[in-house]
């Protein structure tokens, strides 16, 4: 790279939403020149790596949170719809990516597992029969059983049936067709593709700085961290996909959409099991109940994972805390973020979310055995031997101006300048499992005068592009069967003919 040099496009962070975002740019306009940069000397080396995330496929599937019981009984099920239509989406631009080559051996980043909600007590069972019945007659969510006999329990569950007293009722929400994600194998297939194809990836780069230039193009001020040269490189767009790094990004940039956001750290602990019976006696990701207070990021869960072909077994996760914004952040992040602009929103969230402050407080003091303590509510013979605890990956919450104070925000957040020339994200889970319509909405906001023209593109990527699949079951069917099969999510897939051609033109219908 030249020490003053011009490209079209600048991603910041080699994570899954700038290798996603690159990958469409790539298909919908090949003649515009791609640049990344990763300040770390591996692609998904922060939170996009297997082990700085449970790897869950969000879909709703599970996680309890995106389904809140209503005062009368009931339980709303907006959001988990909402959530499960956008991975649907992921489903088809990954079925898609396999289908021309873009990625290959989906069994080294996406593998079938079931999904399962868990609760105990009388109380928790009522909510998650009531969760059932208002889910199990959406298409999305179709095949969801629900068990709560104690011997069907320990048939699918053996791990956690094992020394349970079933005087205190237990119930499940079972869905067979949940998927586990190595996001990290995900990511370095999309960036070593984007690589291959003409864009430029550079490791050990870190961005020190970004301003606007007169006529409209930012310019990006990179240091090589091995030599500590600086460089600097023009873009008429720039994405900061750079997780917890993305907000004092966007604040440097000084665009105005950033003003008044804030960021709060949350780091994940888990237990690892290191007893290969005990992983092989367990199959599925089981998802709990947050403790009062807790972030949804903090829903207990005993996860399956698959990373590099092993099963694995992980708990948690436990919060912890650093004013660090990366893992491998500093711990001047958060009070160098903190900007007149924001500091009412601070101050705000500070004095609403008194209930977040006491959790994080009780997390921080357990010991390991307060740890084993709470995974016996999903393993009630755990051992201390058979765990180890290892440091997750750091998210930073949203915290967003209302009022004259601030409001915490749990979720995923895109900002946009308002000329469409940068966009960053923000925020966590469902995070991952929603790269691909998460970049369709940057694709839309920042690219107006070429979105039409990528529409037909669009569609042959991601066919259900504009349909909302809960009202059109036929769609969602064909759509199903094709991702499956393409992602290889049955035991008798194989890797068939481009459907997606197909499925648009039935979309558009």
């Amino acid at each position: 790279m030249d020490s003053d040099s011009a490209t079209d496009v600048v991603l910041i962070g080699a994570g899954i939403m700038s290798a996603t975002l690159g990958t469409m740019l790539q298909q919908l306009q090949p003649d515009w020149s791609i640049t990344l940069f990763e300040r770390l000397d591996a692609a998904a080396a922060e939170s996009s790596d297997p082990w700085n995330n449970a790897g869950t496929g969000h879909s709703a599937l599970c996680e309890l949170n995106y389904t809140p019981a209503r005062p009368d009984g009931t339980v709303d099920i907006t959001k988990a719809v909402t959530v499960n239509e956008q991975f649907q989406v992921s489903r088809q631009f990954w079925a898609h990516a396999v289908e021309t080559g873009v990625l290959h051996d989906p069994k080294d980043f996406i593998n079938p597992i079931p999904h399962v909600s868990f609760v105990h007590g009388a109380d928790n069972v009522r909510y998650l029969r009531a969760r059932y019945d208002a889910l199990a007659g959406n298409p999305l969510f179709a095949g969801m059983e629900f068990i709560d006999d104690p011997d069907e329990f320990g048939r699918r569950l053996p791990l956690m049936a094992k020394g349970r007293d079933f005087a205190d009722p237990v119930a499940l929400n079972w869905s067979q067709d949940g998927t586990d994600i190595d996001f990290g194998a995900l990511t370095k297939q999309f960036i070593n593709n984007l690589s291959s194809s003409g864009g430029t990836v550079h490791f050990g780069y870190e961005v020190r700085n970004i301003s606007k230039q007169s006529d409209g193009r930012w310019k990006v001020k990179v240091r090589n961290n091995r030599t500590l040269r600086t460089r600097t490189v023009t873009a008429r767009f720039v994405f900061v996909g750079a997780g917890g790094g993305a907000l004092p990004l966007l604040q440097k940039a000084g665009i105005k959409e950033a003003k008044g956001f804030g960021g709060f750290p949350v780091s994940g602990q888990f237990l690892r099991s290191t007893n290969r019976d005990l992983i092989e006696a367990h199959h599925a990701k089981v998802y709990g109940k947050a403790p009062v207070g807790a972030p949804p990021m903090s829903v207990p869960h005993l996860d399956t994972r698959v990373i590099d072909g092993r099963p694995g077994l992980l708990f948690g996760p436990y919060a912890g805390w650093t004013p660090k914004f990366l893992k491998e952040g500093k711990l001047t992040d958060l009070p160098k973020s903190v900007k007149p602009n924001n500091l009412g929103s601070l101050l705000g969230v500070g004095v609403t979310e008194l209930g977040l402050t006491k959790y994080l407080v009780g997390e921080l003091l357990q010991s390991q055995a307060d740890r084993v303590d709470t995974l016996a509510e999903f393993v009630p013979k755990a051992a201390a031997k058979d765990w180890e605890l290892i440091t997750a990956g750091q998210r930073v919450q949203v915290i967003r101006r209302k009022g004259v104070g601030g409001v915490l925000e749990f979720g995923t957040a895109v900002i946009t300048a308002e000329d469409g020339s940068m966009a960053g994200l923000l925020g966590a889970s469902p995070g991952a499992s929603t790269a691909v319509p998460a970049m369709i909405d940057v694709l839309q906001k920042c690219f107006g005068r070429e979105y039409p023209g990528w529409e037909p593109k669009l569609k042959e990527m991601v066919p259900s592009l504009g349909v909302e699949l809960a009202e059109n079951t036929k769609l969602f069917d064909e759509v199903w069967d094709w991702t499956s099969r393409a992602l290889q999510l049955r035991k008798d897939d194989v890797p068939g003919a481009d459907q997606s051609s197909r499925l648009a033109r039935a979309a558009s219908v």
